[in-house]
């Protein structure tokens, strides 16, 4: 799917394991030059200022859930021996440069940042979350009105399938507008800002299946319930856009009490 069939870019080579349950294999990255960083650091620059050009109010750089960014903060995914490999700061530089680059093109107050330290989506994993958060966040204070931190929570098998809210130390540490994510419903997200855990709570599975969550959230209505196995395809009519909105009298979809 590489433009001319070139490879991935990545801060490694290493391949990730083909899924056994999809049959989907995934191609062989190449690791990014050193040379070629400044170039991608400034694409993410342009592309924030044409965001704000065609009229968003801001941009969240994507730090998490194996994309390139964490690619390179992760240890478990670079094994570079250049200044962006090795300890932890040299693995955060990319990311550092990219919302500093950011920051400067379009403001602090438009810019948010994703990280989801914890996951090991795409086996991008790192032997040290805490620090790797820690040092994320005191990087993001360096940005005096940066818009918010949204940080994923840590996915436990739990005996009662509970949230582990392992995410307060960064709230604390962040001085800005921090967002949690990961698994939260109605009830347990309004208890999260009531109790002071987090400001915001983002959805995502839950808003792919309803869109119009806040409503649904507002009246307390019941949702449908997503379909896990339409969250990545190719299907032009079946996930994402069939999902009925309340007031459809016909509802073909399962639903769950929020």
């Amino acid at each position: 799917m590489q433009p001319d069939g070139q490879a991935p870019i990545s801060s490694t080579d290493k391949q990730i394991t083909s899924d056994v349950g999809t049959g989907m294999a995934y191609s062989k990255p190449r690791p990014l030059r050193t040379e070629e960083i400044p170039g991608i650091v400034d694409d993410f620059r342009c592309a924030a200022r044409n965001t704000i050009e065609v009229g968003f109010d801001g941009v969240e750089i994507h730090g998490a859930h194996g994309y390139l960014l964490e690619q390179f903060m992760k240890d478990g995914t670079n094994d570079r021996d250049d200044e962006y490999g090795g300890s932890l700061e040299n693995r955060c530089r990319f990311a550092v440069e990219v919302i500093d680059a950011v920051v400067r093109e379009v403001g602090a107050h438009r810019v948010g940042v994703r990280l989801s330290p914890f996951a090991d989506f795409v086996e991008c994993a790192d032997s040290d979350p805490v620090a790797l958060a820690d040092y994320m966040v005191r990087q993001l204070n360096m940005h005096e009105g940066l818009l918010y931190c949204h940080m994923v929570e840590p996915r436990m098998s739990n005996v009662d399938n509970r949230i582990p809210h392992r995410l307060l130390t960064f709230r604390k540490a962040f001085n800005g507008t921090f967002i949690a994510a990961g698994g939260y419903d109605r009830e347990e997200g309004n208890k999260v800002v009531g109790d002071g855990y987090t400001d915001l709570v983002a959805y995502g599975r839950l808003f792919l299946a309803n869109p119009d969550l806040p409503r649904r959230f507002e009246v307390d209505a019941s949702l449908n319930k997503y379909d896990r196995s339409t969250f990545i395809t190719r299907d032009p009519i079946v996930g994402y856009t069939d999902y009925p909105f309340l007031e459809d009298d016909h509802n073909d979809h399962s639903t769950i009490h929020a």
